[in-house]
């Protein structure tokens, strides 16, 4: 696992864009894994400045977004369709066709997960995921306790869950309890990963995930299994990390190590 840090959430964001970036120069068709929540909303911002300033160009991506909540309709202002179409795709030219993003009002969730499965595996794979991280260590909404080999699936939302989501909607009563989630094993099958974390509040969740034991009590903490994944994080979200200074070296010896065709 390779952890990046950078000072401000801003210059965290710019460095996370850069790699999305690399993948869609040297693979234009990219499939890209896309995250919800405060934390990508940087990353986000910069891929449409990218795309508005230097041409950036989306026109052969397809996507398919992590998790949607259950009984939203994608109309609903705080569904991940409504998230995703106001803050990525509107101002960027992925074409319509090519974005995938889980039901919350299916008839049949069970033939609905199948069906998502089935279709990443149809359009290649996922060449790189973007993730944020919860607040008790979960990835998409992979609560504490899932399986590590987890596929798409319904899933009860943790108690901390829905209290940290509260704040988006008018009461907490209003936030829903049920998700459609890609599972842990869904997501350790993307070619890359990229996790993006941010603010004093995800201090603990990321030192458990990169330095802790890989545990499904931390599902998160899988990601160290992965042979390419990078972690971007901002100085308030490497607070709690006991290797600190070590992270910090390679990043300062970067542009001078070796490198291999």
């Amino acid at each position: 696992m390779e952890v990046i840090i950078k000072a401000t959430y801003e210059d965290m964001s710019r460095a996370a864009a850069q790699e999305v970036a690399r993948i869609l120069n040297t693979k234009p068709n990219a499939v890209l894994g896309m995250a919800t929540g405060s934390t990508p909303l940087g990353l986000y911002r910069e891929l449409v400045r990218m795309h508005r300033d230097e041409g950036l160009d989306f026109s052969q991506v397809t996507t398919f977004n992590l998790d949607e909540y259950v009984g939203l309709r994608p109309s609903h202002p705080q569904s991940y369709h409504f998230f995703m179409h106001e803050n990525f795709f509107k101002h960027v030219n992925v074409p319509k066709q090519n974005i995938y993003i889980p039901s919350g009002s299916t008839n049949n969730y069970p033939s609905f997960c199948a069906w998502y499965e089935q279709r990443i595996e149809e359009c290649g794979g996922i060449d790189l995921q973007i993730l944020g991280i919860g607040s008790d260590g979960h990835v998409a909404f992979n609560e504490p306790g899932s399986s590590l080999t987890s596929r798409t699936r319904l899933k009860t939302l943790a108690r901390q869950t829905i209290e940290d989501n509260a704040r988006f909607f008018e009461r907490r009563e209003d936030v829903p309890i049920y998700a459609i989630t890609m599972g842990v094993g869904t997501i350790l099958e993307a070619r890359e990963l990229l996790l993006c974390a941010n603010g004093k509040n995800k201090a603990w969740a990321v030192a458990a995930a990169i330095e802790g034991p890989v545990t499904g009590m931390v599902t998160a903490s899988a990601l160290q299994m992965h042979p390419h994944a990078k972690v971007f994080l901002d100085s308030d979200a490497a607070g709690e990390l006991k290797m600190r200074a070590y992270y910090d070296w390679i990043e300062e010896r970067r542009p001078g190590a070796p490198r291999y065709n």
